[in-house]
């Protein structure tokens, strides 16, 4: 096992027994700026050995992870940096300059580390991270209880400033329990590719989090490209794929794609955003492989369904409930609606979140008194128990009183053969309240009109939810971790 590969970077090889003598070096290091258990280390770095290294450095300094997206603007780094009263920030050298700018503002942070790949640090910088993990500091090992924070992950903030979940150590382990209990069992001869940003909670927990614990090896990719991906799978030999919707969107685009040799590969998981029927059946024949959806949240650490806890996958769901969680639908008094309802996804379990950091307001809205996570996401439920989700409540559409859940309107756009990605949201009307727009984009070669796609709706869809207008796009924004912008196609101007 020491001698095993942990991680598998450009061409390089970092063994286990070395991850562990960094991760120790990283920890003291930490240790000797004065990082005690509870503090906060912020990690503004990529997909890269030094994101690991840090990770597990702050945790076994009984430090608190606050990850960050390194897409992030200096307004946005700030109010985490403050919100969290974050002490230390280890940050890739492209980005230094956002955090160095912030350094006389903000009065809890006291040092900024720099990832520089083998540079200087710059002004300003305390230290690069290969300085402080090397530099010899001697390692004061800590306790931790279960129920101590371990990590502050910051939600995208779509509707107001980010806010800090707050993950304990117990909450990141059962749900890695839970994940790994069904299909998707990692084993330590495992090749898992980490091409997602890890600062996002699914690709900490369910792929680092899950990877480190089995000890299999990681294959970490800094940047999504479709042709330079999939060959870095064919070459390592991956069998893991965590993956988001526009990963199997670009790939079932590329051309060629399909004889790429991806045999060593036994399961491809999709999570972090609904994933289309019809790019799950197009990916499935092009390759031979069909994908598992699943569905979580921060809150939970992040998993909450998957259709790896079933024998097959099932087009247009995100699977049974993982195991110890239990899971209601409820209406809009709290009630349990009845089978094949529509009601908003209620969970319990030992890896909902202890709420929001500094915020017993937002706690108070999230979680009830007695410890059920109201996600704001509707779903239904057949009767073998897979769920179906609807939408999030947010971003439901009401035509003239009437209900419009965009991913139905979706689902039946993405049946047209020439759609490869598609998302649809409300738009004001005079004389509805709001109506139906849907943006599409064609498929590699193939031409779509606005009137066609209205046309093919019709045919499926009641008049009210059909769209009063499409828009053809050549791509859609997406977050770092592959949810639509959809506030950014309502108002451009204002996104």
């Amino acid at each position: 096992m020491p001698d095993k590969a942990a991680l598998l970077w450009q061409d390089k090889v970092v063994s286990y027994a070395e991850l562990d003598r960094r991760v120790t070096g990283g920890a003291a290091g930490l240790q000797s700026l004065g990082v005690e258990p509870g503090d906060r280390v912020a990690l503004m770095v990529g997909n890269t050995p030094a994101f690991v290294e840090a990770h597990f450095s702050t945790l076994r300094a009984g430090a608190v992870v606050v990850p960050l997206n390194t897409g992030l603007t200096s307004a946005e780094v700030e109010h985490i940096l403050r919100d969290s009263g974050t002490e230390v920030v280890v940050v890739t050298a492209p980005v230094a300059p956002v955090v160095l700018a912030l350094v006389d503002q903000l009065a809890a942070l006291r040092h900024v580390v720099v990832v520089t790949g083998g540079g200087d640090a710059p002004d300003g910088a305390t230290a690069t991270w290969h300085e402080l993990r090397e530099a010899g500091h001697p390692f004061t090992a800590v306790d931790r209880a279960p129920d101590d924070l371990a990590a502050l992950v910051y939600t995208s903030g779509t509707t107001g400033d980010p806010k800090g979940a707050m993950l304990t150590r117990t909450n990141l382990a059962a749900n890695q329990d839970q994940s790994l209990a069904g299909r998707l069992r990692i084993e330590q001869d495992d090749v898992v590719l980490l091409v997602l940003p890890l600062f996002h909670i699914y690709a900490l927990n369910v792929g680092l989090g899950a990877s480190v614990r089995v000890g299999a090896t990681m294959l970490l990719v800094e940047r999504f490209d479709p042709t330079t991906t999939l060959a870095e799978i064919a070459a390592h030999g991956a069998t893991i794929i965590l993956g988001a919707p526009p990963m199997y969107v670009a790939w079932a685009n590329t051309p060629g794609a399909e004889h790429v040799d991806l045999s060593r590969v036994r399961i491809a998981v999709s999570g972090a955003a609904p994933l289309a029927p019809q790019v799950l059946g197009r990916f499935q024949d092009q390759f031979g492989l069909p994908i598992w959806e699943g569905y979580g949240l921060t809150e939970a650490a992040p998993s909450v369904a998957s259709n790896a806890m079933g024998q097959e996958p099932r087009p247009g769901s995100v699977g049974l409930p993982v195991p110890d969680l239990e899971v209601r639908l409820v209406d809009e008094r709290g009630r349990d609606v009845e089978q094949g309802d529509p009601g908003e996804v209620w969970v319990r379990g030992p890896n909902v979140f202890q709420g929001y950091w500094n915020d017993p307001a937002a706690t108070a809205e999230a979680l009830t008194d007695d410890g059920w996570l109201r996600t704001g996401d509707v779903a239904t439920q057949d009767e073998d128990g897979y769920l179906y989700l609807v939408d999030r409540r947010k971003d439901l559409i009401i035509v003239s009183g009437f209900n419009v859940y965009p991913r139905e309107v979706e689902r039946v756009i993405y049946q047209h053969p020439a759609v490869a990605e598609c998302a649809v949201v409300g738009i004001p009307h005079p004389y509805t309240g709001e109506a139906v727009k849907a943006f599409v984009v064609p498929v590699a070669g193939e031409e779509v009109s606005e009137d066609e796609i209205a046309s093919f709706c019709r045919g499926s869809l009641a008049r009210y939810k059909c769209p009063e207008a499409v828009e053809v796009v050549g791509d859609l924004p997406h977050t770092a971790t592959g949810k639509i912008k959809r506030g950014q196609l309502r108002d451009p101007a204002g996104a």
